[in-house]
């Protein structure tokens, strides 16, 4: 299992991440079952801070590429939830226009919720009033707890992030299957060993984190659930299918004769 934290901000199923498509895509063609998830790995991250809600800005960049995208964080009890407005991302990444055809087809704006205690992920997309409801195989506690032997921290040394006096580590991170990740994270001493920002490297692609505005207020219940109105999928290729069949239906919902036929009179 890898660490999905920075995958969900490329949600789409579009042009606009091609590149992540192509690394899912099985050789068949079309998208695969695999969905992005949070990570419980990722959670064990931010420690006894099991309730928050934070400004977040994901930056991944390779040798060739990069991409910058701004988002929101709302954590209670293990349960998460990351909104994202793939309009705001900026990056050399980005295919001409494709934030703009997104916007257009009601699928720019991704909200994804983890719920570890109902073992499901939702994907929920307000533009569509429409969501996907993803099984999770994630073995996270429904408490979201990490155990004692699931970080090994080493001290780097102090630095100051954005007004932060913080402690840098070296931090091993065990997932569910027991394999150990390497990160970085900046432990804010004034915010209660929050981890104003993480760096590691996510599918061969260097990524970091970075978390502003963090307030440790309880987040509503009501964050982590789907709205009750919204039509519910079970799996998001479903959902899009159907999204793009609305789109680009003719006037009228005939559907176009064949290429190259006349219509029969």
């Amino acid at each position: 299992m890898k660490l999905k934290l920075l995958a969900v901000f490329l949600l789409s199923f579009s042009v606009l991440v091609q590149t992540q498509a192509q690394q899912r895509r099985p050789s068949g063609g079309g998208y695969g079952t695999q969905q992005p998830r949070y990570d419980s790995a990722i959670a064990k991250l931010f420690g006894k801070n099991t309730a928050f809600a934070a400004d977040v800005v994901m930056e991944m960049k390779s040798e060739s590429a990069g991409m910058t995208m701004p988002g929101k964080i709302s954590f209670l009890d293990g349960k998460s939830r990351f909104e994202m407005n793939m309009a705001n991302a900026k990056g050399s990444s980005l295919p001409p226009q494709a934030a703009e055809q997104m916007k257009a087809m009601g699928m720019a704006e991704i909200i994804s919720i983890t719920r570890p205690d109902k073992k499901e992920q939702y994907l929920v997309y307000p533009g569509l009033k429409a969501y996907a409801a993803i099984p999770s195989t994630d073995a996270q506690s429904a408490d979201g707890a990490p155990k004692a032997d699931d970080l090994k921290k080493t001290e780097l040394g102090k630095e100051t992030i954005n007004g932060h006096p913080c402690t840098k580590y070296k931090v091993l991170l065990k997932d569910d299957a027991g394999s150990e990740h390497e990160t970085t994270i900046w432990s804010a001493s004034d915010l209660k060993d929050f981890p104003i920002k993480i760096e590691m490297t996510n599918e061969g692609v260097p990524s970091t984190l970075t978390f502003n505005n963090v307030k440790f207020d309880k987040p509503a219940e009501s964050l982590f659930n789907p709205p009750a109105d919204f039509q519910r999928y079970n799996d998001p290729n479903t959902m899009m299918r159907e999204a793009m069949m609305k789109r680009f239906a003719p006037p009228g919902g005939t559907q176009p004769p064949p290429q190259g036929k006349a219509p029969q009179k």
